[in-house]
């Protein structure tokens, strides 16, 4: 039998925690596993994960190495005995390092790592047993950082295609909500709003394509940091008609599903999970040549990154002559569950 903790912090909702849960319930179907969420009180991830019946220790959680967490991730720890615990962020992973030092069993402890940003050299990633990276993009950092190879594996980031699918068939409506006609054409980002998702080039691509495709407008669904700035920015090229921010949006695959292409601007990328949903329900995506977003998109469909006026032409060329791409079987839910799992017993 392998017992297997998974730590997250469980702070938002977002793509990694989403594949928390799914990687929990595929792992859930193989008869050899038994394993736990360790997670924020009453967080969002606490939720789902519950409902897809997965067993689930809530703790609190209120600060990033919250010594409450650490306490009782040790006393599950030494209950389960487990074999591995998997820490699905930073936080998790320095309350899972602390925790390790206390246990007589030694749990291996494996990470994994989403995005390509600098590792510090201090970080606690140097101190876990095996790296999990969602791309090629986010290993090179990593062994750029100093990290062995051999610690390192790439598993990338998987879906669940037909639930992308019946997500995306719930009506939402977008072009009703915005006052829009019903064919109008429509540019669709699902991102956070941070520097590294970097919206404001595309907002200058919405700029450049006004003049050639007035019809067209462009929809970006996220919260974050950048919000205000977009907006100076959206008032002064007078595009507060073409270019809707609609905040976070819970609906995203049926927002997605809707548009005509998706598009993304990023500067830095560990995957995208969000453009494997767009393979999922067959849209064309524009895609920059950040981190790991060159491993799901052909390269006719990238451009370099901060180029505005490539991306506003690209998006034209998709719109005139779409052409979606099969998700490949490698960015499946099961197969990243597999993935993982060879991990695992690897290690123990």
């Amino acid at each position: 039998m392998l017992r297997v903790l998974h730590v997250d912090s469980g702070r938002e909702y977002r793509g990694g925690q989403n594949q928390v849960r799914l990687l929990a319930r595929e792992l859930a179907r193989e008869p050899e596993m038994q394993q736990h969420l360790v997670t924020r009180r009453g967080s969002e991830l606490a939720r789902r994960v519950q409902a897809a019946g997965i067993p689930v220790y809530e703790v609190p959680w209120t600060i990033g190495l919250d010594p409450r967490a650490w306490w009782r991730l040790l006393l599950l720890a030494r209950e389960f005995r487990a074999d591995v615990i998997h820490a699905h962020d930073g936080h998790a992973l320095g309350i899972a390092l602390a925790a390790r030092r206390w246990l007589d069993d030694q749990p291996r402890i494996v990470a994994t790592r989403r995005v390509v940003f600098p590792v510090r050299r201090r970080s606690s990633l140097f101190r876990a047993d095996y790296i999990v990276a969602i791309s090629a993009a986010v290993e090179t950092a990593l062994v750029a950082a100093g990290v062995s190879p051999a610690e390192i594996g790439v598993v990338p980031s998987g879906i669940d295609p037909d639930e992308v699918r019946a997500a995306a068939a719930l009506p939402f409506g977008v072009r009703t909500r915005l006052g829009l006609p019903r064919h109008t054409p429509l540019a669709v980002n699902v991102a956070a709003l941070e520097p590294a998702k970097d919206q404001a080039t595309l907002v200058r691509a919405a700029h450049t394509a006004r003049t050639l495709r007035p019809d067209l407008h462009w929809v970006i669904a996220g919260t974050g940091e950048e919000r205000r700035k977009l907006e100076a920015q959206i008032g002064a090229l007078d595009l507060a008609d073409r270019v809707h921010l609609v905040g976070q949006i819970e609906q995203a695959d049926a927002l997605i599903g809707e548009s005509d292409v998706l598009v993304m601007s990023s500067r830095e990328e560990g995957l995208g999970s969000v453009v494997l949903h767009a393979l999922a329900l067959g849209k064309p995506v524009i895609a920059t040549r950040a981190g790991g977003l060159p491993e799901m998109v052909p390269e006719e469909w990238l451009v370099p990154v901060g180029n505005a006026d490539a991306l506003a032409r690209q998006v034209l060329r998709a719109l005139d002559h779409p052409a979606s791409v099969p998700l490949p079987r490698q960015f499946t839910a099961s197969a990243m569950a597999r993935g993982v799992l060879a991990v695992y017993r690897s290690l123990v």
